[in-house]
């Protein structure tokens, strides 16, 4: 079994009792990390992929911060794909970031019943389907048994079984095993209702247990890629930190936005002022509000870790893998920056 290598830095760093004091003992501990990792191999490829644009309460994405909410209650989410390959002692991996199965997804209660209300306009015009999965591993040279591993900073909305399989139905990547923190694991398995309202029903149902890693703390994966710990929107999050020529990626939907990281650059409607009036350096995607402080934190430790972009430095290098997008009908929802696309290195194809 492939052992991963256990990252330290952030050991003890929000044991502090005052807030703040945990704030700036992640920010210490993540500006080692990310020296850390620069001064380390890259990864072998890194690529996303646009899979669907969704609908999502403008009040959760943007909290308090939205000054349009009241009639503009939905922003635009381009959820996304990441592959990326690194390399191991055991050989080159191959790693899924966020595959969501979206055909299935839309059982999550929220959107089932958002779905329901309003069928004929969510299905012709908000919701659009780009590509599957399935459809962009095969164009890329791909093959599903070439998948070693499938990861998501959080299982909401995720449907995992027809990736990994059931005693139902074969799976699609029969080598694949699912990455995901021992806290999120259980959490899905025992949720509360508030919770259970953003969780697929039944979406890890019958997963052999030899097809998931349930990992502790933060690990790293083989060259470049690291799967760091961030709780608070949920408490299993963790981010996806990605070494390429463009700087470290670092990956999760604990921020909707690059503007949520650096809030008082925002061209969202009320973003800037909202954070300037509060003193606020991140605003957090806020549905289910598991733990708000340490979401904070860990918003601060992402950007921290991911440094200035080198597309314009004054925003952090995050990579959001739901991200917020400019939509005609969702007046005053353009962000300030917008990453878009990242395809870095060269894809290694199976002999």
């Amino acid at each position: 079994m492939t052992t991963f290598k256990q990252i330290t830095d952030f050991d003890g760093s929000r044991d502090a009792h005052g807030q703040q004091s945990r704030v700036e003992d992640t920010r210490a501990a993540a500006g080692d990390f990310r020296k850390a990792m620069l001064a380390g191999p890259k990864a072998r490829y890194f690529r996303s992929f646009d899979l669907v644009r969704v609908p999502y309460p403008s009040r959760y994405g943007l909290r308090n911060a939205f000054s349009r909410e009241r009639w503009v209650e939905f922003i635009h989410l381009q959820n996304r794909l990441f592959v990326v390959q690194f390399d191991t002692p055991e050989g080159t991996k191959t790693l899924l970031v966020s595959p969501s199965d979206h055909e299935r997804g839309g059982e999550t209660p929220f959107f089932r019943r958002l779905q329901d209300k309003n069928p004929e306009v969510l299905s012709n015009l908000i919701v659009k389907r780009q590509t599957t999965v399935p459809e962009i591993i095969a164009s890329i040279g791909l093959k599903p048994e070439d998948i070693d591993y499938i990861t998501y900073d959080h299982l909401h909305t995720q449907d995992v079984r027809r990736w990994l399989g059931t005693n139902m139905e074969p799976a699609l990547f029969p080598n694949a095993k699912l990455l995901v923190h021992w806290r999120e694991w259980e959490s899905t398995l025992d949720l509360n209702p508030y919770q259970a309202d953003w969780y697929c029903p039944n979406g890890i149902a019958g997963i052999p247990d030899d097809k998931v890693i349930k990992f502790d703390g933060s690990i790293m994966l083989g060259d470049g890629v690291a799967l760091v710990h961030t709780p608070g929107h949920t408490e299993g999050n963790h981010s996806i930190v990605v070494h390429t020529d463009e700087g470290l990626w670092v990956t999760s939907e604990n921020g909707v936005s690059v503007d949520a990281y650096a809030p008082e650059l925002s061209t969202a409607s009320g973003v800037a002022d909202y954070a300037k009036t509060l003193g606020t350096e991140v605003i957090i995607n806020g549905n289910t509000l598991e733990n708000s402080v340490d979401q904070y934190i860990s918003m601060v430790q992402e950007k921290t870790i991911a440094g200035p972009s080198k597309r314009d430095p004054r925003f952090p290098n995050v990579f959001p893998s739901s991200e917020m997008t400019p939509f005609w009908a969702f007046p005053g929802t353009k962000p300030a920056f917008y990453v878009g696309e990242a395809h870095h290195g060269q894809l290694k194809l199976p002999d």
